[in-house]
């Protein structure tokens, strides 16, 4: 094993990881394929070697279901004491997560990291009250069941022919510290079944004809063992990278087929799955990108796109590989990732062009330690469909172009022959340059010009045009500035020396420019895809809506993938409907519905370009959450490539992702949104309900009690007496109506049914007419006006502010002493109104002044003697529908104040004549 030094960002990266860690519980999973395999039985062993070692170990919930060797196993052990939560008429025992936190043991164990906890829970999950524990600095000891693990849920319920309903995040599973797998042959974990060791005698009968068969128990165990290998895999490549090992471990196969741009690259993905399906191992197909690669013709460069497709359908992973040279790319992203093995190509060059000019083959045999090559030959000429005689086949994902410049070849071409005449014309102009210096400057700086305009050239127009520029340089030197003149022939041998340095020099130079001009491009393609991606990630971040969403996605996705597009939804039927209302330049117009259809009730890709339903003019890309499709998003791109080239296929992939978590936010809010407003509803509903069944009860039972003595001894009774028992029906039957009344005006203020009828008014009469109407309900109270004189007209609607103040004034009444004094008083200024209603009563509790004026809250039910909670409701909103406010306080020495505010923002008609007085 060979080892490097590290990287300085992965070391500070690991050194922040470990930081974290360390603040962190650690989290042991015992990890099972089915119930009964021995997890909680192995978790207690565990648990008692630690507290042999003087670990304060709590068993905060341990399920031992039972079983007799299990429970033996808690003794000596402290137990935490189960919390009970009432739940439809039924005690649940849950894990008190409070009681833990405050314990704080060193280690606690937690059994079924999958249970869901009983409604009134901190939280709904266990695995997220294990989190806080982690959080708080305590290890966790729990355990898990294969079939519980969310991404394996699909997989599980096709298996088993049952839906688990409990489900733990991969991401919980893959952040455990430690996960020990706890494995039981089926046939041993069917007998102890019969035993009644995993469940009673009827429900184990049940378990083996359902859910425990044999095939099931077979199938669990594997995914089991898969999972848990993955997940040591995972951490060997943790570990290889923190301590920079780059030599390959020869642990588990990982393949790697190297394609290229020739006919060979259907036959190598080919042979690559085979080669991994008799292996049963994963694999990699790798197309290498270099400089010279990315110059060749569109048709050339299909031809990879759609061997890359091919394999992808084939199961393997693709990768677009960016790099100078091609095999260093390969190596160091074979020691990466592991790969065992490499399947490549025969090189194609032979002979003297072979050892000049070297082979990727070659280079990798020979740096490629611990590695395992494989090479496929090339059939002979016209021996097979892809023999060298036989015409290669039509590209699929680009239509003919017509014939002109519009064509990217030709385009290309043009571009290619440009540059070689832009060599020319710059080693001409070199030429002129140095003839005028010729006589006062060295050789020496003569070539500096030369040298110049081969760097221009190279930047500029790339290798080939470079290289010309330097053979026609050092020639131009030659011919015109080394002695004979005007002769390729040299006199003095050091000028042999200096033209060699030149030709060296220039080709170097062109050479490493022409790698930095590759590398320019490729960084601004990926700052450009980053810049797409940062942008429509901000946008979609602060949508509030699905329209919104939509709009930022295909703007976005126009001005990326060119084209057009159009996102569409289901209606609630589930059929696929045109958006209505969502008009935009870059919107597709005209795309097949039906098509659509197919690709949202099956979650898949199709339409143009692809295996399914080809025919079509657009690409159909399901949007989908999981097993659930929330859309379709639908493009018509100016160009196929610009679309399923790998690196432009997974951006477009990221942006649907992003689509999908904005739109699933939004209707999530939505659906919060409109939970909270039923909530609310039915709270409102069961407030009126319980009000007015309590709240009428009263005068009901009044009158019918009176009514019944008036008919049964009506002619028995004195006159008096029967005077009272009417008075009393009447009265009840009053406030039975003004609780009625109540009722009815905060409904239509609700539905702003109420219109105002603002007039001038004198506040004087508004005030007498209330204390008239409340003559008797006061009675015995002193109730003292005070008015600033000269009090100028209000502009207001006199028959609501009677109410307001009937219903400030009955509120008074009705929570104070019969005896205590009532002080109304007013002030006017330019532009308001204020009326103030104080007592000398209890006054409000503390912290409920906005309470006070919320529909059905009352401070004292027992006290309210009368009424639902909705007279100070009702005064809020008339005052609010004069466009003023109501407060609410405590006077400092006892007693409440009750002020509304009203905007008077007209001036007050002049006063009468007093002659018309």
């Amino acid at each position: 094993m060979s080892s490097e030094r590290p990287d300085p960002d992965a070391l500070l990266a690991k050194v922040e990881r470990d930081e974290a860690k360390a603040r962190r519980g650690r989290l042991k999973i015992f990890f099972g394929a089915a119930a009964g395999v021995g997890k909680t039985y192995a978790m207690l062993l565990a648990a008692r070697e630690r507290r042999a070692e003087g670990i304060n170990v709590l068993a905060g919930l341990v399920e031992t279901h039972g079983r007799k060797e299990t429970a033996a196993l808690l003794k000596g052990l402290a137990v935490l004491p189960h919390k009970a939560i009432e739940y439809r008429g039924t005690t649940l025992r849950e894990f008190d997560l409070d009681a833990a936190l405050k314990r704080k043991p060193a280690l606690i164990l937690v059994d079924e990291l999958a249970h869901s906890n009983a409604p009134g829970s901190r939280h709904p999950k266990r695995w997220q009250d294990i989190e806080e524990l982690l959080d708080a600095g305590i290890d966790v000891y729990t355990t898990l069941n294969v079939q519980h693990l969310e991404s394996l849920n699909d997989d599980v319920g096709q298996i088993a022919g049952i839906r688990v309903w409990e489900t733990v995040p991969d991401t919980v599973f893959e952040a455990a510290d430690e996960v020990e797998l706890v494995d039981l042959p089926p046939g041993e974990l069917l007998e102890r079944l019969k035993e009644g060791k995993v469940y009673l005698r009827e429900q184990a009968q049940r378990a083996t004809e359902n859910f425990f068969r044999k095939g099931n128990l077979m199938a669990l165990r594997e995914l089991a063992l898969r999972q848990t290998a993955s997940r040591v895999d995972a951490q060997m490549r943790d570990y290889r990278e923190d301590h920079a090992i780059r030599e390959v471990w020869q642990v588990g196969e990982l393949i790697l087929v190297c394609v290229g741009h020739t006919p060979l690259a259907e036959r190598l993905v080919r042979a690559g799955k085979r080669f991994a399906t008799s292996l049963r191992a994963n694999w990699i197909v790798a197309y290498v990108e270099t400089p010279e690669l990315q110059r060749l013709p569109a048709e050339r460069r299909d031809l990879v796109l759609r061997v890359l497709r091919m394999a992808e359908q084939l199961g393997a992973e693709t990768v677009t590989l960016s790099a100078p040279e091609m095999s260093t790319a390969i190596l160091k992203f074979a020691r990466e990732r592991n790969v065992t093995k490499i399947v490549m190509g025969k090189p194609t060059r032979r002979g003297w062009r072979r050892w000049l000019l070297g082979s990727v083959v070659d280079i990798i045999i020979a740096e490629a330690h611990n590695i395992n090559l494989y090479l496929l030959g090339s059939p002979r000429p016209g021996s097979g469909p892809q023999g060298d005689e036989v015409e290669e086949e039509p590209v699929l994902f680009r239509k003919p172009p017509p014939p002109g410049m519009n064509d990217p070849v030709n385009r290309r071409r043009h571009t290619s022959y440009a540059g070689y005449g832009w060599s020319v014309a710059v080693t001409a102009l070199c030429t002129g340059i140095a003839a005028l210096m010729r006589g006062g400057f060295d050789l020496a700086n003569l070539v500096m010009i030369y040298l110049v305009g081969v760097i221009v050239i190279a930047t500029r127009y790339g290798r080939g045009p470079s290289v010309l520029a330097s053979v026609l340089s050092v020639l131009s030197v030659d011919f015109l500035f080394v002695t004979p003149y005007y002769s390729f022939k040299v006199s003095d041998s050091q000028y042999l020396i200096t033209l060699l340095a030149m030709l060296v020099v220039a080709v170097v130079t062109s050479h490493l420019m022409s790698h930095v001009r590759y590398q320019a491009k490729v960084a601004g393609h990926r700052e450009r895809r980053a810049t797409a991606l940062f942008a429509i990630s901000k946008e979609l971040s602060a949508s509030r809506s699905e329209e919104e969403i939509v709009g930022c996605a295909v703007r976005h996705i126009h001005g990326e993938f060119g084209g057009k597009n159009i996102i569409l939804f289901a209606d609630e039927e589930g059929r696929i409907v045109y958006p209505e209302g969502r008009k935009q330049e870059e919107s597709l117009e005209g795309c097949d519905l039906s098509v659509a259809q197919w690709v949202y009730d099956h979650n898949e890709l199709a339409g143009l370009g692809t295996n399914t339903l080809a025919g079509a003019n657009a690409i159909y890309f399901p949007l989908a959450a999981g097993d659930k499709v929330l859309g379709v998003l639908v493009v018509q791109p100016a160009n196929l490539r610009r679309v399923f080239l790998p690196e432009q296929r997974k951006l477009l992939e990221t942006f649907t992702g992003q689509i999908v978590q904005a739109i699933e936010r939004v209707r999530l809010a939505e659906q919060a949104r409109a939970a909270a407003v039923q909530m609310e509803a039915e709270s409102l509903r069961n407030s009126l309900l319980s009000s007015i069944s309590h709240d009428l009860r009263t005068p009901l039972a009044t009158i019918v009690g009176s009514a019944s003595a008036l008919i049964e001894n009506g002619s028995g009774l004195k006159p008096e007496d029967r005077r009272e028992l009417s008075r009393t029906i009447h009265d009840e039957a009053l406030r039975m109506s003004r609780l009625i009344d109540n009722i009815l005006d905060m409904a239509r203020l609700d539905a702003g049914a109420a219109r105002l009828n603002r007039q001038w008014h004198m506040l004087e009469e508004i005030i007498g007419t209330v204390l008239n109407r409340l003559g008797k309900r006061l009675e015995g109270r002193e109730v003292e006006v005070k008015l600033p004189p000269h009090m100028p007209l209000v502009h207001v609607d006199a028959v609501m502010i009677e109410q307001v103040l009937t219903n400030l004034l009955e509120n008074v009444a009705r929570y104070t002493p019969p005896d205590s004094p009532i002080e109304i008083s007013a002030e006017k200024s330019d532009f308001t109104l204020t009326v103030e209603v104080a007592d000398r009563g209890p006054g409000i509790p503390r912290g409920q002044e906005e309470q006070l004026f919320e529909k059905f809250y009352q401070v004292d039910r027992e006290r309210a003697q009368s009424g639902v909670g909705l007279g100070l409701a009702i005064c809020r909103a008339i005052v609010e529908s004069h466009g003023g406010y109501i407060r609410a306080r405590n006077r400092p020495r006892g007693g409440a104040v009750f002020s509304f505010t009203l905007m008077q923002d007209q001036t007050p008609p002049p006063p009468l004549p007093e002659e018309e007085t």
